[in-house]
């Protein structure tokens, strides 16, 4: 897998039983400081093993550094994604760095999966409903840090939410049998959705009351703390979705809000929500029941 469908990462098949997955991202600074950096960039990394139901245990770091940055912040950046590789239980070995003029930083990510259960793009059917487990407006949030408009309150809840893996979630969607999912990134939830809905060529109906937001951001997106990104996705994605009459243009473009290592986007059979909902609760995952899987195409957000 990996080189015709819009898959999260590459599958190489070892065995019946027994496959790697490989993926790669890395990106410039989404908050100030080096260590929260480091590790966000990192999740963000992890993120697509997850979102496919591997498990990661092994990574290369890439840097893109300065020659006039400090060692103390390049070192720094190198330590959050360190130390997130090992609450991951992941090994570090190695990597590579360039000079840049803009510090940029990720992992090449490698992980095990079983070729009989990888969660998938097009594994949504018809009836499965559809759960997030991250609250979505970072990028909005992470622009008005640098516009320097957010508060401290609203950076920090951002930065715990971009830290956090998406392991549990990953876990508990194996153990349930979930085949339709995704993360949550730099297309946001309407064009990661978008690329679900044609990949299995049905429609979501998604409803925006029931979709989480960081604190702060639906204040910011009245501000239009959009980054270019948003605006990259709604040209691209627009065709896809149909919104309420009554959604203001700043919810509509909430919906296209990239998100930075964002949660997973799962498709839960019917059969198994009260399993899926009984077990979050007693791991303490968070899980929001945003919309459904239905017949005909694209993106209904009601």
């Amino acid at each position: 897998m990996g080189l015709t469908d819009p898959d999260d990462a590459a599958v190489w098949r070892l065995s019946e039983s027994r496959a790697l997955v490989v993926t790669t991202d890395f990106f410039t600074p989404v908050v100030d400081t080096p260590f929260e950096y480091g590790a966000i960039a990192a999740a963000n990394s992890l993120s697509d093993v997850y979102a496919m139901g591997g498990d990661p245990f092994l990574a290369l770091n890439i840097a893109a550094l300065p020659d006039h940055l400090p060692i103390e912040i390049s070192s720094e950046i190198l330590r959050g994604g360190a130390e997130k590789a090992r609450e991951a239980g992941v090994v570090i070995a190695g990597g590579h760095t360039v000079k840049d003029k803009e510090p940029k930083y990720g992992l090449v990510a490698i992980g095990f999966i079983n070729p009989q259960k990888i969660i998938r793009k097009k594994g949504l059917v018809v009836g499965d409903v559809l759960i997030l487990t991250k609250p979505l407006g970072v990028g909005v949030t992470t622009t008005a840090i640098k516009q320097e408009k957010a508060r401290a309150d609203h950076v920090q809840e951002a930065v715990d939410w971009m830290s956090s893996l998406n392991r549990t979630a990953s876990q508990l969607a194996l153990e349930i049998g979930v085949r339709g999912g995704t993360d949550i990134t730099g297309f946001g939830l309407a064009g990661h959705a978008a690329e679900m809905a044609l990949a299995a060529n049905l429609s979501l109906h998604i409803k925006f009351d029931n979709l989480p937001f960081l604190q702060g951001a639906k204040g910011y997106a009245k501000l239009g703390c959009f980054p270019g990104g948003a605006f990259d996705n709604q040209k691209f994605y627009a065709a896809y979705v149909r919104f309420a009459s009554h959604l203001d243009e700043s919810d509509r473009m909430l919906c296209f809000d990239p998100q930075t290592s964002g949660g997973l986007l799962l498709g839960v059979p019917q059969e198994s929500l009260t399993v899926f909902q009984k077990r979050a609760e007693e791991i303490h995952l968070p899980a929001w029941i945003i919309g459904e899987a239905g017949d005909g195409q694209g993106i209904i957000i009601e």
